[in-house]
């Protein structure tokens, strides 16, 4: 076998070295960048939604008592998704990832029921989800979330309408929401968008929300 000389190890092993302090810092980058979806975590609710035990309260960043005042409800307008399909796609229009601040599966792409924590949650941070010039607003002050799915064309699984009002209303609770400050996207975007959809039960929606004391 060919030996290889000294100074062809030197430089073999200086690359090697180069090539593993590079991929560490781009494996850093990609966790702490704004935006990074590996920030984020995905979870359900059980039978009890109290704050005290559900993780959707457990992130990285304090809860922000005094921004939360509303709450946004999209859909997606495409029949399947994830967490990373989102964040790319959102990439593509210039956000810096995931706009939304919870994503509802529907069972193509991200779980049936599944609750998407996204990033900007995880850190306290506006949204990139309301259309038109109340965006201005609602991205600043107004929790997003998005369902998985097209509402124009089919409705929502049981699962997603269970789970988005368990979540509702826990985050109505939490930040003192009243009814009035839940709103589908439809209703503050002007025209601009049908979302979430002619197929989503607005009145069956609205029955379940509460009207917590207000600040």
């Amino acid at each position: 076998m060919t030996r290889l000389s000294r100074r062809t190890q030197i430089v073999w092993i200086s690359f090697v070295a180069s090539m593993t302090l590079v991929v560490g810092l781009l494996a850093l980058s990609r966790n702490s960048t704004p935006g990074g979806f590996l920030a984020a975590s995905v979870t359900t609710f059980g039978e009890d939604a109290s704050q005290h035990l559900n993780p959707i309260y457990d992130i990285k960043a304090p809860l922000d008592q005094q921004r939360w005042t509303g709450i946004v409800i999209h859909h997606l307008g495409e029949p399947a998704g994830d967490a990373d399909y989102v964040h790319r796609l959102h990439q593509s229009y210039g956000f810096q990832g995931l706009g939304y601040h919870f994503l509802l599966g529907n069972g193509n792409g991200l779980g049936d029921g599944v609750i998407h924590v996204g990033y900007r949650w995880n850190e306290q941070l506006p949204g990139a989800h309301t259309m038109g010039d109340a965006g201005i607003v609602h991205n600043q002050r107004s929790i997003g979330i998005c369902l998985i799915g097209n509402g124009d064309r089919r409705g929502f699984t049981d699962s997603q309408l269970q789970q988005l009002i368990l979540l509702v209303r826990s985050l109505q609770q939490q930040f003192e929401i009243p009814a009035s400050s839940v709103h589908l996207h439809r209703e503050v975007a002007a025209g601009a968008t049908s979302s979430p959809g002619r197929r989503f039960p607005a009145a069956q929606f609205r029955e379940q929300l509460l009207n917590p004391p207000t600040r």
